[in-house]
Formats: structure tokens, sequence, C-alpha cells
């Protein structure tokens, strides 16, 4: 006697006594139904939900058992289990001493593991450079789980592929892969901020910085969108203490500026600092000084935008003139 054929029910796409494909899934009841003449399946499907319950999106949250989500700024995209839980390794999950013979294995077997997660030149080289990104990153405020971090891991995996990191410090190439990163999301930062976070930390100056970046450019033949001055005013304007109606005026002279093409050659964030100075001059902008008030300054502007007070000059020199804005007569500051 020939032993009956069983049937995988994952294998099954047709009705195996009428041969529809109209298969009906009950989830409730664990069965699979044909449509057309009503067979019901002999195997059970396979539940592949949680084993657990929950009525609302809190408990679902709470009860969910996932591992953390695959990440581009760690050199093994976090693909990796750590031994020793939250007590360490001398004691198990539920907080209790191990035996000294179970404790040295997991030394041993930790060790192991950390060896295994670096084994190649390239994996010690991500891993370090990963490590430096996640600090310069920190620096700048970046959020830890911001789509900026993701991009500049991105960018220098790719420049590590194709070898521009060989002769080159990887404390200079990190932040010109965020710089980039940050043109690319349209976060204003300049790249004399970062390169001064970079000094500080490891001691790359602006010029490496801007050398490596040049070079990531041209070799990924990536093309950087231009930073619209429009985002570097609430940059400016938030260290100081201008309020929003103020920072709204400026937006508006930017956009007359744009409309007539002035912002083109000139740099963002001093094109930015002469249009919240008009604006200030404007609205009768006033700041707290020690005990007193008194009107916000070219020097303010200058020192919080990180340029000289001569670019704040000639570009609110160009702006009066081109969009023929009339300012108020000046009054006395008190020195």
């Amino acid at each position: 006697m020939e032993k009956e054929k069983k049937i995988e029910i994952f294998d099954i796409e047709k009705c195996p006594e009428c041969k529809s494909p109209n298969l009906i899934t009950d989830y409730d009841t664990g069965e699979m139904v044909c449509g057309d003449c009503g067979l019901v399946l002999p195997d059970p499907i396979i539940d592949r939900g949680p084993e657990w319950r929950a009525y609302t999106d809190g408990e679902k949250a709470k009860r969910s058992r996932v591992g953390t989500p695959i990440t581009l700024t760690v050199h093994d995209k976090g693909l990796f289990t750590t031994v020793g839980g939250p007590f360490g390794i001398d004691r198990d999950a539920f907080g209790r001493k191990i035996p000294l013979e179970t404790k040295l294995q997991m030394r041993r077997l930790r060790k192991w593991q950390i060896h295994s997660r670096v084994r190649s030149s390239i994996d010690r080289n991500l891993a370090r450079a990963m490590g430096e990104l996640d600090h310069l990153a920190d620096k700048l405020n970046i959020p830890p789980k911001s789509p900026t971090r993701e991009i500049a891991a991105v960018i220098y995996r790719k420049v590590l592929e194709k070898g521009l990191v060989r002769g080159r410090s990887i404390a200079a190439v990190v932040p010109a892969c965020l710089y980039a990163a940050c043109r690319k999301a349209r976060i204003p930062r300049t790249l004399r901020e970062i390169a001064e976070v970079s000094f500080e930390m490891v001691g790359v100056n602006k010029k490496e910085v801007g050398r490596c970046y040049r070079l990531i450019i041209k070799e990924l033949n990536k093309q950087m969108p231009i930073v619209d001055p429009a985002s570097c005013i609430s940059k400016i304007a938030e260290k100081i203490g201008i309020s929003g109606k103020t920072q709204g005026r400026a937006i508006e002279i930017l956009r007359q500026a744009k409309e007539k093409r002035m912002s083109s050659g000139r740099g963002p964030m001093g094109l930015a600092a002469a249009a919240l100075y008009i604006a200030c001059e404007l609205n009768n902008e006033m700041k707290n000084f020690r005990e007193y008030s008194r009107p916000v300054t070219q020097r303010d502007i200058a020192e919080t935008a990180g340029v000289t007070e001569v670019t704040v000059r000639n570009r609110y020199k160009e702006l009066v003139e081109e969009l023929g804005i009339k300012l108020p007569p000046k009054t006395p500051q008190i020195s």
C-alpha cells in the first residue's frame, strides 16, 4: 500500500480536489478553505504571529520583542550579538551570580565574539570611522537617529569602496563626509563649524577637511544643492534672541533678493546676516545687554554668523540699494 503523500501547507497554491486557486485563509480557526468546492485542507496553517495578545497600541509596543533596526552608522550594520546582558558576564539574566567556570567561559566567548566582529582591515577602518562619526555628530547636536548620520555613513562607505581613504587620514575624511551629508539634507552647518569641532577633537584643520570634501564630490560625481540663505536666519537669530517677527521680515528680504538673482555668487551666511541686520533696523530690534537694552549691532550678527563685519556691511549696502529699502534714522548707541 502506497503511503499517502503529505501536502505541506506552504506549498499549496491550488485546491487538491478541484484545482481551484481560490483558497481562503481563516486565521481565527487556523484553517484554509477552498472558495469553490468548500474543501477544508487537512493540515492547519502555521501562525507566524506573536504568541501574546495586545488590545491597545501601548501594549503592542511594550510586548513587542524585536532587535534593533539595521543601521549603516555601525560598521557591521547592527547585526551583532552582545555577550553579557544588563548585569554583565558575572550574573545571569535574573541577576544571580554564576559559577566561576561558567564565568570564565563567558569571558572567552565575549573575547571571540569581539574578534569575530572585526575580522578584516576594512572592518577595522569602518569601526574607527563610524565611532568618530558618532562623536563628531554628537558635538554638532545632530540627533542620533537622524537621516543625516545615515547619509554620512553611506558616503563614507562609498569612499572606502573606491579606495579614496588610502593615504589619507580617517579623521579628515569623516568630517568631509558629514559636511556633504549636511549639504545633502539641507542642514545649515558650515564647513568652518565642522572643521572647528574636528580640530578640537583630533586636530584636523579646515584646509584638510575642505580638500577631502572636494575630492569626494569629484570622485563620487555628486551634485550638492545650493544652500538657501533663508535656512540660516533662524540659526543666527536664535543665538542672539531675535524675535520671530524680525526673522520673518528677514526671510521676506531674502525672498525679494532671490527674485532679483542677488544670491548667486554670494555666501549664504553673509547674505542671511545682512538681511537679518536690515530687519532688525526696520523693526527696531533690541537686545538685552547687562542691565539695559540696546539695538542689535553688526558685530553681534557677524560674530554669531561666523563672518566678518566687512562682509555684513557690503551685503547690507547691496540689499538696501537693489531692493530700495528705506531705513529709519539711526538712534545713538550707548557705548
